[in-house]
């Protein structure tokens, strides 16, 4: 803390303080646009920091970072599409609030929220960042592979009344995350075209599950507005909304933990920390049933968690040259180029531009704060636009957003045609989320237990390997609460409903 405390200045200098700004606003804009991940807007600038000084250019990169996380919100909140993965969770209540009215006040939650988790993160980053780098080095492939079906068991509670089907959207995520070349055998799985060839990435599977059915949805009511109210910028609502998000405290604090824990832990990333986050906020609230129709603490609980992942996920990265998420992979090279090698001796060797980056980080959330607010208070316009223009904007989006990612008019055809197959899937009550989460964590939990495998056979065998251990049995366990949590709901649910028809 001494160390952070003294080199804090530097990062207030005229020209660090102009970059973080400008990155700052471009990470806004990047983050709000529909397949722009965090980790496509850090390595876009990357070659933009070759001739700066090493501090300023690891500001501008830590900048659009964090601001990247926070702004795929605004596309999620305004018209239901994730900017990024981690945003996933955010449109769940976000976009029934903006449906209701409420897309200023769900937009000034997301950025207090983020300003909150981010804050948390990073005070986790500065005081304990050596202890928590040998806690990392403990999450090994079947560690890995737990932690990835922790994830999957969240998928029961992502469609909204029915266990079973968010368990079966779920599988049929990992089923689509088969696709391609098996990682260890190298045999082709259900590639029956040219173009499943290379498997179906995640950025055309993202758009096209939440943004065509969208537009379908839209060009049903071609002649009307969006469904909410006339809405109008009202005095007072930003102290109201700061308000809320102090006597949400508990939903802020589960999703800052969450984001943090997750964030320390290489290879989980942001999307599985708003997951998880929002799913146990859910479990403990008092009214389960509304979450997904508006509920403002499901809107805290993912967007805290977002960004209190994005210090946490640095520890490993600047004490042990390993990543803790996609973003900090390309960080490392942005220190690399610099002639930064991450290590114990970063702090040592190079303290000024380690703990000025540090402080930038810090620096960097407040100002996406106050950006995002400000940006908030013109949302209302985006929500008073005539469906047809609607339906152009999202379209475009959508295949720029996919076209950009691979530069293959492949994917443009895969997120058709996957958006297609969810749009007749909403019809029977499909939720798009577990769909878009058994694809993120396929490939995490099978190339986990691939290698946990090859190394349990050479020494202890599988079952001992992904069986024994503090850490596979603690999260084995959460694994099976989480499950059993979710029955229990949706039985008190039933008995609920059929109370009230007798």
């Amino acid at each position: 803390m001494a160390e952070f405390l003294h080199y804090f200045p530097l990062a207030l200098t005229f020209t660090n303080l102009l970059t973080l700004v400008l990155g700052v606003i471009g990470g806004l804009i990047l983050g709000a646009t529909p397949g722009l991940s965090p980790t496509m807007a850090v390595a876009l600038l990357v070659p933009f920091t070759f001739h700066m000084d090493p501090a300023t250019g690891l500001i501008l990169l830590g900048a659009v970072y964090t601001a990247t996380v926070a702004g795929g919100a605004i596309s999620a909140v305004l018209i239901n599409i994730p900017g990024a993965p981690a945003n996933i969770a955010t449109l769940l209540d976000g976009h029934p609030m903006a449906q209701q009215g409420k897309s200023q006040t769900a937009l000034y939650i997301c950025f207090i929220s983020s300003l909150i988790g981010g804050l948390f993160g990073m005070l986790i980053m500065i005081l304990f960042t050596p202890p928590l780098a040998k806690i990392a080095l403990k999450f090994g492939p079947s560690e890995m592979f737990w932690i990835a079906i922790f994830g999957i068991s969240v998928m029961a509670g992502l469609s909204s009344g029915s266990i079973a089907k968010g368990l079966i959207g779920g599988m049929f995520g990992l089923l689509i995350s088969t696709i391609g070349y098996s990682p260890l055998l190298g045999v082709p799985r259900f590639v029956f075209h040219d173009v499943l060839t290379g498997g179906i990435a995640i950025v055309p599977a993202l758009i096209g599950l939440f943004a065509i059915p969208q537009v379908f949805s839209l060009a049903e009511k071609l002649d009307a507005h969006i469904e909410r109210p006339v809405y109008k910028p009202e005095k007072g609502i930003l102290l109201k909304t700061f308000i809320q998000n102090v006597k949400m405290v508990k939903a802020l604090g589960i999703g800052s933990i969450v984001g943090s824990i997750i964030g320390i832990i290489p290879g989980a990333g942001g999307q599985v920390a708003g997951l998880i986050a929002y799913d146990q906020v859910r479990k403990f609230s008092q009214k389960p049933e509304s979450f997904g129709t508006g509920n403002p603490e499901g809107v805290a609980a993912a967007e805290s968690a977002n960004n209190a992942m994005v210090g946490p996920s640095l520890i490993p990265l600047l004490t042990l040259s390993i990543p803790g998420s996609p973003t900090a992979a390309v960080l490392l090279g942005g220190l690399l180029i610099h002639g930064l090698f991450p290590g114990p001796d970063l702090f040592l060797n190079n303290a000024s531009v380690t703990y000025t980056f540090i402080a930038s980080l810090v620096l960097a959330q407040l100002a996406m704060c106050v950006f995002g607010l400000t940006i908030s208070r013109y949302s209302y316009m985006v929500m008073s636009v005539r469906n047809l223009y609607m339906i152009a904007a999202v379209s475009v989006l959508a295949v720029y957003g996919t076209y950009s990612v691979q530069n293959s008019f492949d994917d443009v055809i895969v997120m058709f045609s996957l958006g297609t197959l969810m749009y007749i899937g909403n019809k029977f009550g499909f939720s798009a989320a577990p769909v878009v989460l058994g694809i993120i964590l396929g490939p995490i939990a099978e190339d986990n237990f691939l290698k946990g495998k090859l190394i349990a056979d050479t020494d202890v065998g599988a079952f001992a390997y992904f069986f024994t251990g503090s850490m596979n049995i603690i999260i084995i366990l959460l694994c099976a609460t989480s499950i059993g949590y979710s029955i229990y709901g949706e039985i008190k649910a039933y008995k609920k409903a059929k109370e009230k028809m007798a």
